[in-house]
Protein backbone atom coordinates (compact mmCIF):
# COMPACT_ATOMS: atom_id res chain seq x y z
CA UNK A 1 0.00 0.00 0.00
CA UNK A 2 1.27 4.07 -0.91
CA UNK A 3 -0.44 6.41 0.84
CA UNK A 4 -2.09 9.17 -1.12
CA UNK A 5 -0.12 12.36 -0.96
CA UNK A 6 -2.11 15.35 0.08
CA UNK A 7 -1.34 18.32 -2.51
CA UNK A 8 -0.60 21.59 -0.21
CA UNK A 9 0.04 23.15 -3.38
CA UNK A 10 -3.18 22.54 -4.78
CA UNK A 11 -5.32 22.97 -2.25
CA UNK A 12 -3.32 26.26 -1.09
CA UNK A 13 -3.83 27.81 -4.56
CA UNK A 14 -7.74 26.72 -4.47
CA UNK A 15 -7.91 29.02 -0.63
CA UNK A 16 -6.07 32.22 -2.69
CA UNK A 17 -8.15 32.04 -5.46
CA UNK A 18 -11.24 32.35 -3.24
CA UNK A 19 -9.72 35.30 -1.62
CA UNK A 20 -8.73 37.26 -4.04
CA UNK A 21 -12.24 36.49 -5.96
CA UNK A 22 -13.56 37.57 -2.62
CA UNK A 23 -11.56 41.23 -2.44
CA UNK A 24 -12.33 41.43 -6.44
CA UNK A 25 -16.18 41.62 -5.24
CA UNK A 26 -15.53 44.31 -2.65
CA UNK A 27 -13.98 46.70 -5.40
CA UNK A 28 -17.06 48.77 -5.72
CA UNK A 29 -17.15 49.29 -1.95
CA UNK A 30 -13.90 51.25 -2.15
CA UNK A 31 -12.37 48.90 0.46
CA UNK A 32 -10.07 46.37 0.48
CA UNK A 33 -8.31 44.25 3.10
CA UNK A 34 -5.00 45.49 4.61
CA UNK A 35 -1.58 43.72 6.18
CA UNK A 36 1.29 45.34 8.29
CA UNK A 37 4.30 43.32 8.37
CA UNK A 38 6.84 44.19 10.88
CA UNK A 39 10.38 42.96 10.20
CA UNK A 40 12.93 43.70 12.56
CA UNK A 41 16.73 43.92 11.29
CA UNK A 42 18.19 40.98 8.71
CA UNK A 43 17.66 37.60 9.45
CA UNK A 44 17.55 36.17 6.56
CA UNK A 45 14.72 33.55 7.17
CA UNK A 46 12.64 35.98 8.21
CA UNK A 47 12.85 38.23 5.32
CA UNK A 48 12.40 35.23 2.89
CA UNK A 49 9.14 34.35 4.60
CA UNK A 50 7.82 38.32 4.77
CA UNK A 51 9.01 38.32 1.28
CA UNK A 52 6.89 35.60 0.02
CA UNK A 53 3.67 37.19 2.50
CA UNK A 54 4.11 40.68 0.38
CA UNK A 55 4.14 38.97 -2.63
CA UNK A 56 0.42 37.13 -1.82
CA UNK A 57 -0.68 40.20 -0.96
CA UNK A 58 0.26 41.65 -4.31
CA UNK A 59 -1.33 38.72 -6.49
CA UNK A 60 -4.54 38.36 -4.42
CA UNK A 61 -5.28 42.46 -3.97
CA UNK A 62 -4.35 43.32 -0.53
CA UNK A 63 -3.51 45.92 0.42
CA UNK A 64 0.25 45.40 2.15
CA UNK A 65 3.29 47.57 3.69
CA UNK A 66 6.49 46.10 4.99
CA UNK A 67 7.93 48.29 8.57
CA UNK A 68 11.82 47.58 8.91
CA UNK A 69 12.81 49.18 12.66
CA UNK A 70 16.59 48.10 13.02
CA UNK A 71 18.13 45.86 15.01
CA UNK A 72 18.77 47.90 17.77
CA UNK A 73 15.08 48.93 18.30
CA UNK A 74 13.90 48.80 21.56
CA UNK A 75 10.97 47.37 23.05
CA UNK A 76 9.41 50.94 23.59
CA UNK A 77 9.68 52.16 19.89
CA UNK A 78 8.91 48.77 18.72
CA UNK A 79 5.53 49.15 21.10
CA UNK A 80 5.16 52.25 19.56
CA UNK A 81 5.28 51.16 16.13
CA UNK A 82 2.38 49.19 16.80
CA UNK A 83 -0.07 51.21 18.52
CA UNK A 84 0.62 53.27 15.65
CA UNK A 85 -0.92 50.27 13.42
CA UNK A 86 -3.57 49.53 15.86
CA UNK A 87 -5.11 52.98 15.26
CA UNK A 88 -4.79 53.34 11.59
CA UNK A 89 -8.24 51.88 9.93
CA UNK A 90 -7.30 51.13 7.13
CA UNK A 91 -4.72 48.72 8.50
CA UNK A 92 -6.58 45.22 9.40
CA UNK A 93 -4.01 42.89 9.96
CA UNK A 94 -0.48 43.42 12.02
CA UNK A 95 1.99 40.56 11.35
CA UNK A 96 5.40 40.67 13.90
CA UNK A 97 7.51 38.43 12.05
CA UNK A 98 9.54 36.65 15.25
CA UNK A 99 12.06 36.42 16.32
CA UNK A 100 12.68 39.65 17.67
CA UNK A 101 16.67 40.24 18.62
CA UNK A 102 17.21 39.62 22.38
CA UNK A 103 16.80 42.76 23.66
CA UNK A 104 13.31 43.22 22.93
CA UNK A 105 9.98 41.55 24.49
CA UNK A 106 8.41 39.93 22.32
CA UNK A 107 5.38 39.17 24.19
CA UNK A 108 4.55 42.54 25.23
CA UNK A 109 5.16 43.63 21.56
CA UNK A 110 2.71 40.61 20.84
CA UNK A 111 0.62 41.26 23.54
CA UNK A 112 0.05 44.76 22.47
CA UNK A 113 -1.21 44.30 19.07
CA UNK A 114 -5.10 44.58 18.60
CA UNK A 115 -7.04 41.55 18.87
CA UNK A 116 -9.21 42.40 16.07
CA UNK A 117 -5.91 42.85 13.96
CA UNK A 118 -4.02 39.25 15.19
CA UNK A 119 -3.85 37.54 11.96
CA UNK A 120 -1.11 35.50 13.97
CA UNK A 121 -3.89 34.27 15.87
CA UNK A 122 -1.30 34.44 18.97
CA UNK A 123 -3.37 36.85 21.10
CA UNK A 124 -4.86 35.64 24.23
CA UNK A 125 -8.09 36.74 23.68
CA UNK A 126 -8.04 34.81 20.16
CA UNK A 127 -6.79 31.64 22.11
CA UNK A 128 -10.14 32.17 24.03
CA UNK A 129 -12.31 32.84 20.95
CA UNK A 130 -10.97 29.51 19.59
CA UNK A 131 -11.27 27.71 23.18
CA UNK A 132 -15.20 29.06 23.25
CA UNK A 133 -15.84 28.18 19.30
CA UNK A 134 -16.49 32.46 19.05
CA UNK A 135 -15.84 33.84 16.21
CA UNK A 136 -12.21 34.85 16.29
CA UNK A 137 -8.69 34.93 14.24
CA UNK A 138 -6.98 31.08 14.39
CA UNK A 139 -3.27 30.79 14.18
CA UNK A 140 -2.51 30.04 10.46
CA UNK A 141 -0.82 26.38 10.25
CA UNK A 142 -3.72 24.97 12.45
CA UNK A 143 -6.19 26.41 10.33
CA UNK A 144 -4.35 25.19 7.50
CA UNK A 145 -4.32 21.71 8.29
CA UNK A 146 -7.75 21.70 8.95
CA UNK A 147 -8.46 22.88 5.65
CA UNK A 148 -6.21 20.36 4.27
CA UNK A 149 -8.20 17.63 5.65
CA UNK A 150 -11.99 19.55 4.95
CA UNK A 151 -10.84 19.45 1.69
CA UNK A 152 -9.37 16.04 1.11
CA UNK A 153 -12.66 14.42 2.13
CA UNK A 154 -11.09 13.40 5.35
CA UNK A 155 -13.51 12.89 8.27
CA UNK A 156 -12.26 14.38 11.43
CA UNK A 157 -16.30 13.95 13.59
CA UNK A 158 -15.62 11.02 15.67
CA UNK A 159 -11.94 10.42 14.62
CA UNK A 160 -9.30 9.51 16.94
CA UNK A 161 -6.91 11.91 16.47
CA UNK A 162 -3.37 12.72 18.04
CA UNK A 163 -1.26 15.93 18.00
CA UNK A 164 2.71 15.41 18.87
CA UNK A 165 3.45 18.85 19.98
CA UNK A 166 2.14 21.17 22.50
CA UNK A 167 3.52 24.58 21.07
CA UNK A 168 0.88 27.93 21.50
CA UNK A 169 1.80 28.58 17.78
CA UNK A 170 0.56 24.72 16.47
CA UNK A 171 0.29 22.09 19.16
CA UNK A 172 -2.35 23.38 21.22
CA UNK A 173 -4.83 25.27 18.61
CA UNK A 174 -4.49 22.11 16.33
CA UNK A 175 -6.00 20.07 19.30
CA UNK A 176 -8.63 22.54 19.88
CA UNK A 177 -9.56 22.90 16.29
CA UNK A 178 -9.92 18.77 15.84
CA UNK A 179 -12.40 19.16 19.42
CA UNK A 180 -14.30 21.31 17.77
CA UNK A 181 -14.79 19.61 14.77
CA UNK A 182 -15.88 16.45 16.66
CA UNK A 183 -12.23 14.35 17.20
CA UNK A 184 -11.38 12.60 20.38
CA UNK A 185 -8.22 13.73 20.57
CA UNK A 186 -4.80 13.52 22.59
CA UNK A 187 -2.31 15.93 22.72
CA UNK A 188 1.10 14.51 23.35
CA UNK A 189 4.82 15.09 23.36
CA UNK A 190 8.76 14.00 23.98
CA UNK A 191 7.58 13.05 27.89
CA UNK A 192 4.37 11.08 26.85
CA UNK A 193 4.76 7.67 28.34
CA UNK A 194 4.62 5.02 25.40
CA UNK A 195 4.64 8.01 22.53
CA UNK A 196 4.65 5.47 19.77
CA UNK A 197 1.61 3.36 21.48
CA UNK A 198 -0.43 6.60 21.68
CA UNK A 199 0.36 7.26 18.32
CA UNK A 200 -0.64 4.00 16.67
CA UNK A 201 -4.08 4.78 17.99
CA UNK A 202 -4.71 7.54 15.80
CA UNK A 203 -7.11 7.93 12.87
CA UNK A 204 -5.51 11.29 12.48
CA UNK A 205 -2.18 12.14 13.27
CA UNK A 206 -0.43 15.42 13.49
CA UNK A 207 3.48 15.89 13.78
CA UNK A 208 4.29 19.17 15.33
CA UNK A 209 7.23 18.38 17.75
CA UNK A 210 10.38 19.66 15.54
CA UNK A 211 12.90 16.39 15.45
CA UNK A 212 13.98 15.23 12.06
CA UNK A 213 12.13 12.15 11.07
CA UNK A 214 10.85 11.26 14.55
CA UNK A 215 7.68 9.87 13.75
CA UNK A 216 8.34 6.20 11.98
CA UNK A 217 6.33 3.17 10.57
CA UNK A 218 6.23 2.31 14.53
CA UNK A 219 4.11 5.20 15.25
CA UNK A 220 1.56 4.85 12.44
CA UNK A 221 -1.55 2.83 12.55
CA UNK A 222 -1.85 1.18 8.67
CA UNK A 223 -4.56 3.54 6.93
CA UNK A 224 -4.05 6.69 9.55
CA UNK A 225 -3.97 10.05 7.80
CA UNK A 226 -0.58 11.84 8.55
CA UNK A 227 -0.20 15.44 8.97
CA UNK A 228 3.44 16.36 8.91
CA UNK A 229 3.99 19.88 10.12
CA UNK A 230 7.63 19.73 10.46
CA UNK A 231 9.96 21.66 8.33
CA UNK A 232 13.75 20.30 9.65
CA UNK A 233 16.62 20.63 7.04
CA UNK A 234 18.92 17.66 6.22
CA UNK A 235 22.94 18.37 5.31
CA UNK A 236 25.03 15.40 6.76
CA UNK A 237 25.20 12.37 4.28
CA UNK A 238 24.46 9.45 6.58
CA UNK A 239 21.49 11.42 7.97
CA UNK A 240 20.32 11.52 4.23
CA UNK A 241 21.34 8.22 2.91
CA UNK A 242 19.16 6.98 6.37
CA UNK A 243 15.95 8.76 4.91
CA UNK A 244 16.27 8.73 1.47
CA UNK A 245 18.51 6.17 0.59
CA UNK A 246 18.00 5.08 -3.62
CA UNK A 247 15.09 8.64 -3.70
CA UNK A 248 16.89 9.77 -7.26
CA UNK A 249 14.73 13.20 -6.66
CA UNK A 250 16.16 13.69 -3.77
CA UNK A 251 19.58 12.76 -4.23
CA UNK A 252 20.16 15.54 -7.51
CA UNK A 253 18.49 18.35 -4.73
CA UNK A 254 21.17 16.88 -2.09
CA UNK A 255 24.10 16.93 -4.20
CA UNK A 256 22.60 20.82 -5.97
CA UNK A 257 22.01 22.24 -2.18
CA UNK A 258 24.11 20.50 -0.40
CA UNK A 259 20.78 19.85 2.01
CA UNK A 260 17.06 18.57 1.87
CA UNK A 261 14.38 19.05 3.68
CA UNK A 262 12.70 16.68 5.55
CA UNK A 263 9.38 16.83 8.41
CA UNK A 264 9.27 15.33 11.52
CA UNK A 265 7.83 11.52 9.45
CA UNK A 266 9.88 9.63 8.21
CA UNK A 267 8.83 9.51 4.58
CA UNK A 268 8.97 5.51 5.06
CA UNK A 269 5.76 6.14 6.49
CA UNK A 270 4.31 6.39 3.47
CA UNK A 271 4.45 2.89 2.98
CA UNK A 272 1.61 2.60 5.56
CA UNK A 273 -0.64 5.67 6.04
CA UNK A 274 -3.83 5.89 3.75
CA UNK A 275 -2.69 9.90 3.28
CA UNK A 276 0.01 11.73 4.15
CA UNK A 277 1.36 15.29 3.73
CA UNK A 278 4.90 15.64 2.09
CA UNK A 279 7.37 18.31 3.22
CA UNK A 280 8.05 20.13 1.14
CA UNK A 281 4.20 21.09 -0.60
CA UNK A 282 2.21 19.71 2.63
CA UNK A 283 1.49 22.28 5.55
CA UNK A 284 3.53 25.08 4.33
CA UNK A 285 2.31 26.46 1.45
CA UNK A 286 -1.06 26.91 3.47
CA UNK A 287 0.67 29.13 6.17
CA UNK A 288 0.48 31.54 3.97
CA UNK A 289 -2.30 30.95 2.00
CA UNK A 290 -4.58 31.36 5.77
CA UNK A 291 -2.47 34.99 6.46
CA UNK A 292 -4.05 35.95 3.42
CA UNK A 293 -7.52 34.53 4.67
CA UNK A 294 -7.27 36.13 7.65
CA UNK A 295 -6.52 39.04 7.09
CA UNK A 296 -9.66 39.38 4.73
CA UNK A 297 -11.57 37.59 7.80
CA UNK A 298 -9.98 40.30 9.89
CA UNK A 299 -11.48 43.12 7.68
CA UNK A 300 -15.29 41.58 7.69
CA UNK A 301 -14.78 41.40 11.29
CA UNK A 302 -13.82 45.00 11.74
CA UNK A 303 -15.71 46.33 9.07
CA UNK A 304 -18.36 44.33 8.06
CA UNK A 305 -21.34 46.49 9.11
CA UNK A 306 -19.73 48.81 7.08
CA UNK A 307 -19.53 47.00 3.69
CA UNK A 308 -22.86 45.63 4.36
CA UNK A 309 -24.06 49.43 4.68
CA UNK A 310 -22.29 50.53 1.16
CA UNK A 311 -23.99 46.99 -0.60
CA UNK A 312 -27.51 48.20 0.61
CA UNK A 313 -26.69 51.74 -0.95
CA UNK A 314 -24.91 50.59 -4.18
CA UNK A 315 -28.25 47.80 -4.22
Amino acid sequence: MSAVILDGNRISADIKNEVADEIRGLAGSGVRPGLAVVLVGHNPASEVYVRSKVKACEALGVYSEKHTPSEHVSTEELLDLVESLNSRDEIDGILVQLPLPPQVDAKKVLMAVDPAKDVDGFHPMNVGFLSTQRPGLVPCTPSGVMEILHRSGISVSGADAVVVGRSDIVGKPMAMLLTNAHATVTICHSKSHDLPGICRRADILVAAIGRTGMITRDYVKPGATVIDVGMNKIADRAEFERFFHGDAKREAAFAKNGSVLIGDVDPAVAEIAGAITPVPGGVGPLTIAMLMSNTLKAMKLRRGERLRETAVRQA
